[in-house]
């Protein structure tokens, strides 16, 4: 009869955690879970009784037994009447063939075969760009004014809960689990065209609109198919640094296209767009300046576009932050002769883990997007577009855009207010929306330096240099999210900064 396992090798391999977020049941199931795949249990051997390995973890017997249950159908375990459990020999036998046919450490590598020389074939290494850097334990700093994170507060937990146990039922699933090839969710199409876009003042039929997994891949779909080595793209400077590297990466000529308080200006850009091929803008709300592109600009624009044959990429960028509850209309909405590809976000404002994004234009165009991205991905996953499909019909994403409104434009408020107080030596785009905030130190301020000393002090800013396409003045700006960081922290997090600040002044 198969031995058992000594009792202490679980007394050993269990480490209970009270502050975990993993059940115990699931944490017993990993645990033997790993003793049987770490090869620690052999084939056939015999696992404790339920109420001895209960004992010995002090834990509920029903917890072990749940446990026990669950990995028999999973096929780790075999119940035997009257016997108990044992692991099943079958469960290893792939393991035991795969390990068998690996070379031993102990071989002689003296005859080992050449490997590639993967420097010398990655030509355009992405690793190389520069790109907005964000720690991973962002939320273990205690004054995190960076971009792009949610506050969990603020979060709808039980809205979305109710979203996605909808999508979970069985009429449903139906609709979601097969592989829906190059087509979206009908639903999401449906709420984008009637409840999304008409906010903006756009408006589009199904087949003018491809859902992408963020702006990021909307961008990047939209460069492969239309950028070369022979494309020159305008580009604002600063701009968005992924919007950059995507360009760069299909070998597009950069055209930069310098920002005021008004984004760019295209009556003062003519001689250079008239030298592009596509212009990429974020007109409502521009990155990272926050400015405000205003009308007769954008008629300018497109008035440019049609004289020159260029094409606008409009990214509308935290279009749906504004204080004032009603975004600004669209670029695209004023566009007539399909001169504007239009770039939106739909989980930007509500969890950016969710990355759902798409992209608006014309019929052949939108044919074309679709089947590159079938060549990727085939489609974003088509349960999370019918779970946010229904967050949308039922309102909930209206309700969560006024409580962050409400919750940023309080946040905001502070940030210019703290500012005002410690830093009065720089200058700031006044926030009227999104979810940060600009900053120009003085002329002798390095916020690179100053980026690497908060961080050291526990603060986080985004340094400014990255946004720019080689331009000097980029050494004294910087950037300060507010969408993750408490209230009460904003005031004493640019006390802490300013000091940091003062100590790089020049001495008189």
């Amino acid at each position: 009869m198969p031995s058992r396992p000594s009792t202490a090798l679980w007394a050993q391999q269990f480490r209970r955690s009270p502050d975990s977020k993993v059940s115990l049941q699931d944490q017993i199931r990993q645990m033997l879970v790993a003793a049987i795949l770490d090869g620690q249990l052999p084939p056939d051997a015999a696992l404790p009784s339920s109420r001895e390995l209960a004992d010995q973890l002090g834990v509920a017997r029903n917890t072990v037994v749940l446990a026990y249950q669950l990995l028999v159908e999973e096929g780790y375990l075999l119940s035997r009447e009257r016997s108990g459990h044992f692991v099943n020999p079958q469960m290893l036998e792939g393991l035991r063939g795969f390990a068998a046919a690996q070379p031993s450490s102990a071989d002689d590598d003296t005859d080992a075969p050449a490997r590639p020389a993967w420097q010398k074939r990655i030509t355009r290494p992405p690793s190389t760009q520069r790109n907005i850097v964000k720690p991973a334990n962002w939320q273990n700093y205690e004054f995190p004014f960076i971009y792009g994170q949610f506050d969990q507060t603020l979060f709808p937990i039980n809205d979305w809960r109710e979203c996605c146990m909808k999508a979970l039922s069985v009429m449903e699933i139906r609709n979601w689990a097969p592989d829906l090839i190059e087509r979206d969710d009908e639903s999401l199409i449906q709420q984008i065209r009637t409840r999304v876009l008409p906010r903006r003042g756009v408006f589009a039929m199904p087949d003018e609109i491809v859902v992408t997994i963020g702006c990021q891949q909307a961008l990047y779909l939209i460069a492969d198919l239309l950028c070369s080595k022979d494309t020159t793209v305008g580009f604002e400077n600063p701009g968005y640094p992924d919007a950059r590297n995507i360009f760069e990466n299909r070998s597009a000529q950069l055209q930069p296209l310098p920002v005021d308080g008004q984004g760019i200006d295209p009556e003062r850009e003519r001689a250079r767009l008239a030298r592009c091929d596509y212009v990429y803008v974020t007109p409502s709300h521009q990155c990272p300046t926050t400015a405000t592109m205003p009308i007769e600009r954008r008629r300018t624009l497109l008035e440019l576009a049609q004289q020159h044959d260029f094409v606008i990429i409009e990214d509308d960028y935290e279009s749906e932050n504004t204080f004032s509850g009603t975004p600004h209309p669209a670029l695209k909405s004023l566009d007539t002769a399909d001169r504007v590809i239009y770039v939106g976000s739909l989980s930007k404002t509500f969890a950016p883990g969710l990355r759902l994004g798409y992209v608006v234009g014309p019929s052949e165009l939108i044919r074309e997007l679709r089947a590159l991205r079938r060549l990727m991905v085939r489609h974003p996953v088509s349960y999370i577009q019918r779970s946010f499909a229904t967050f949308l019909a039922l309102g909930h994403h209206d309700a969560l855009l006024r409580r962050l409104a409400h919750a940023y434009k309080e946040r905001s408020q502070a940030l210019m207010a703290a500012l005002d107080a410690h830093l009065p030596d720089a200058r700031y785009v006044p926030v009227s929306g999104g979810a940060s905030c600009w900053v120009e130190g003085p002329p002798w301020l390095d916020a690179t330096r100053l980026a690497e000393q908060a961080q050291d002090a526990g603060i986080l800013i985004e340094r400014g240099d990255v946004f720019f396409i080689g331009d000097a003045d980029a050494r004294r700006c910087f950037r300060m999210g507010f969408s993750a960081i408490k209230l009460d922290k904003i005031e004493p997090g640019v006390r802490a900064l300013a000091e940091l600040v003062r100590a790089q002044r020049p001495a008189a």
